[in-house]
């Protein structure tokens, strides 16, 4: 790949940029990669210990939860409902806390209090305590959509997709250090309690409370306050935002933009496209070590087994982030990957016997995980693409997370101790909702393909819609959308 090069200010070449450019001698893909290393690291670090401590439930589960805690396996259940309840409440109220705030100040903080929470859990002793600890865990719900909203604020919209997918990325890679931090940890049964379990909350909260008080010292702001850049950089990034969003715009909350979200029709139909994804997406995460221990093997070798099904995840969410990006196409690459995760759940259902046969199931374990890993990745980052004023976008991502969480609720209900090792509820409902998204994605495709047409009758694309006075959002004629 050619660098790209930009002089400005006295003349010289331009021809490497699609954007008028401030400074002298910009080179623009050493200031993204700059920009990459500064922030995808310290967001990512956070989400993955956002998903880690959302997920190692499913962990300690095997090494002992439910018979220390004298819980049934549906009152377990239950406790796993009550988290994404309190995702969904605390959902939009993050967003406008960080609209509101910065962040620097928002992000590490709102880690901190889920990392309080994760610890304690590790120190509950009834049934109680588990659902009030659950339900408060939930309020790590403003991360994912908040940074998705912090990355439209420094990137272009064609460079937000990969970011959002790299960023994402960290979900699996907290499956697979899970499964091998669970393994360690799980053998310090004996220490102070009979069960490892407790340490796998305590000594994995703890390292989230840590990393997030760090994190007010590499958490940036946004471009103008940002100490990292130089002046001249700061201007070749507001005026290349610029160019294709209203990044740069100074725009004030206000409620009309959040209510012009919730009448948005392709807002509602992001959402759906997420909760097609979320059911199977969090029933994997929380019930694989089940799904493993289940076809035979003990606690201590289930927590190994989920460590390459996750490796594999991480690499397709990159591999299909990759062509998403270069061929410019997102319904498609979405649709496709979760027919591809559907089929590792059709090969789960055909295995009668999965005890005598478990290579089959886990086999059908990595087209489940290969698929709804980059699948959800992308469906996430829609939104960011497509919706244009900044209230209107963060409350979008917002509601996306908010109504796809809900299949995430009705997810932790389907795989019930009684219905192992094959699972049948569980596995059916998730390769249904995986078909599902198939089709939700080719309407708002062909939606936003037809509304493209129908503004091109109507008025030409615009470029530089941080320098136009009258925007009105992705509600003008002038926008286009991403399909």
């Amino acid at each position: 790949m050619t660098e790209k090069t930009v002089e400005v200010a006295g003349g010289g070449s331009t021809d490497a940029s699609d954007s008028e450019t401030a400074g002298s001698g910009i080179n623009e893909n050493a200031l993204l990669r700059k920009l990459d290393l500064r922030l995808l690291p310290a967001v990512g670090i956070l989400y993955l210990l956002s998903f880690l401590d959302r997920s190692n439930v499913g962990n300690a589960r095997i090494e002992g939860l439910l018979g220390d805690l004298h819980i049934t396996g549906n009152q377990y259940l239950t406790g796993l409902t009550l988290y994404f309840i309190g995702y969904v409440l605390f959902e939009i109220p993050c967003n406008i806390i960080l609209k509101r705030t910065t962040p620097r100040i928002w992000l590490p903080t709102l880690t901190i209090v889920w990392g309080v929470v994760a610890t304690l859990m590790g120190i509950v002793q009834n049934l109680a305590g588990f659902f009030v600890s659950r339900f408060f865990l939930g309020a790590e719900s403003g991360l994912f959509p908040g940074v998705v909203f912090y990355f439209s604020m420094w990137y272009k919209r064609r460079e937000r997709q990969y970011r959002i997918s790299l960023f994402f990325s960290a979900a699996s890679l907290a499956g697979a250090f899970g499964g091998i931090l669970a393994y360690g940890i799980g053998r310090m049964g004996g220490i102070v309690w009979a069960n490892g379990w407790r340490w796998i909350f305590i000594l994995e909260g703890i390292l989230t409370v840590l990393v997030a008080a760090a994190a007010y010292a590499f958490i940036h702001n946004y471009p103008d306050t940002s100490k990292f850049l130089t002046e001249d950089e700061r201007k070749f990034i507001h005026q290349r935002l610029a160019a294709d969003s209203d990044a740069t715009h100074a725009e004030q909350f206000t409620w009309a933009a959040v209510v012009e979200a919730l009448k948005d029709t392709n807002c509602w139909l992001y959402g759906l496209g997420f909760h097609t994804m979320s059911l199977p997406l969090y029933t994997l995460s929380l019930f694989l070590p089940t799904i493993i221990s289940n076809l035979g093997y003990s606690a201590a070798t289930a927590q190994l087994l989920t460590v390459p099904p996750y490796a594999f995840a991480f690499i397709t969410t990159v591999a299909v982030a990759i062509l998403s990006e270069r061929l410019c196409q997102r319904a498609i690459f979405i649709g496709g990957s979760a027919i591809f995760g559907a089929i590792g759940y059709a090969i789960l259902l055909s295995n009668t016997d999965p005890v005598s046969r478990p290579g089959v199931s886990y086999a059908g374990v990595f087209f489940a995980a290969g698929g709804i890993y980059p699948s959800t990745a992308l469906v996430l980052s829609w939104p960011a693409i497509n919706v244009s004023s900044q209230t209107k976008r963060a409350t979008a991502n917002a509601m996306q997370i908010s109504i796809g969480n809900l299949g995430a609720v009705l997810g932790t209900q389907l795989y019930r101790a009684t219905d192992g090792p094959r699972f049948v509820v569980g596995h059916s409902m998730a390769l249904a909702y995986l078909l599902a998204n198939a089709a939700v994605v080719s309407t708002l495709a062909i939606r936003l393909r037809n509304e493209n047409r129908r503004r091109e009758g109507i008025a030409d694309e615009i470029k530089h819609v941080g320098e136009v006075v009258d925007w009105r959002g992705d509600s003008d004629p002038r926008w286009r959308f991403e399909y």
